[in-house]
């Protein structure tokens, strides 16, 4: 049976009589400790100048140091690699297969399996365009700032979310683009697409898209539903309109109709959500619309539009008054991808 651990301060105290120039048969003697003990802890001492317990190595590794190397160069070299892809990689050397074993050594190498973010591609064109207008923007004031109207499209669907992939990675780097997932527009089933503003001052109508959207529909989604909301906010006529690059915004009659009407448009960088306050607004809608639990596309939608009502004018200007730490976020990245 294993004996119980001396005491930091007994172990001190051996030392300390080692020091003063008593023997170990005297030092076990006086504090009641076998002399093998008083010797062990004098060596400890003499070796590691301390007394303090040491950590221990463990059971040794099944894994080999060749094994080890070729674990982190495989996660390395494509870190989206699935764990069973690794496992039979181990077999293949003839080395241990275990989830536990493969997992200490990746985790060793400061490597851990994180569930992939997904973030638009961008090139180094795209980076660039982000980064020339986070700094052109960056000093403009609070004011006008809430006299910007966002704008954007986006997909609730009726089931779930899509589905998760993993990826190794190191803490910190959730948003690095190598560790994210492209993404593209919009597209698939038993989803409805939805159109929407908001500003400081509150949220726009919310406008249900059927079928593809072409720019005539959006010139029209625009006519009905941009210039009167604006009233209503009380942003008044001279607000700033914010859109995306989407060819239905470019098209010429969509230009033409906001020509028309004096809009002014607030020039955009491609490849940018993560810019535009909105995507966190249409977070808050669809984790509140999901946990209604509707059945079917038409109880979807009039979730969508109630909830949509509901949603806070607070939260609105909080949203908005985080938009000059997204321009700072871009340019501490050089333009790449950030955390928003």
């Amino acid at each position: 049976m294993k004996s119980k651990e001396l005491s930091v301060d007994l172990r001190d105290r051996i030392v300390s009589r080692h020091k003063s120039g008593e023997g170990y048969r005297n030092i076990a003697a006086a504090l009641k400790v076998p002399m093998s003990t008083v010797a062990s802890i004098t060596l400890k001492w003499k070796k590691f100048k301390t007394t303090r317990t040491l950590p221990r190595a463990g059971l040794p590794s099944k894994l080999s140091d060749r094994g080890r190397r070729a674990l982190v160069r495989q996660v390395t070299k494509n870190l989206m690699v699935t764990l069973s892809e690794i496992q039979w990689s181990s077999v293949e050397r003839g080395e241990p297969s275990r989830r536990t074993t493969i997992f200490a050594a990746i985790h060793k190498s400061g490597l851990y399996g994180r569930v992939a973010r997904r973030k638009p591609l961008l090139s180094k064109r795209h980076m660039a365009a982000r980064l020339e207008f986070a700094k052109r923007h960056r000093k403009d004031s609070q004011t006008m700032r809430n006299k910007i109207r966002w704008s954007d499209e986006t997909k609730v669907e009726l089931f779930g979310v899509n589905a998760r992939r993993h990826v190794w990675r190191k803490p910190g780097t959730a948003h690095y683009q190598a560790n994210t997932i492209p993404t593209v527009k919009h597209g698939g089933g038993g989803s409805i697409m939805l159109w929407g503003c908001f500003s400081a001052a509150g949220t726009g109508r919310l406008v249900r898209i059927k079928g593809k959207m072409t720019a005539a529909m959006y010139r029209d989604i625009l006519d009905e539903n941009l210039l009167q909301r604006a009233l209503d906010l009380r942003l008044g006529r001279w607000f700033i309109f914010q859109q995306d690059n989407d060819p239905k915004r470019t098209a010429k009659i969509s230009k033409e109709w906001l020509q028309e009407n004096s809009v002014n448009v607030l020039e955009w960088p491609s490849q940018s959500p993560d810019l535009n306050p909105i995507e966190h607004l249409w977070r808050d809608l669809k984790m509140t619309v999901h946990r209604r639990f509707p059945s079917n596309l038409i109880e979807l939608e009039r979730c969508c539009k109630e909830e949509w009502a509901k949603l806070a004018k607070d939260r609105c200007a909080k949203l908005v008054a985080s938009y000059s730490k997204r321009l700072e976020a871009v340019i501490a990245v050089k333009g790449a991808s950030t955390k928003y």
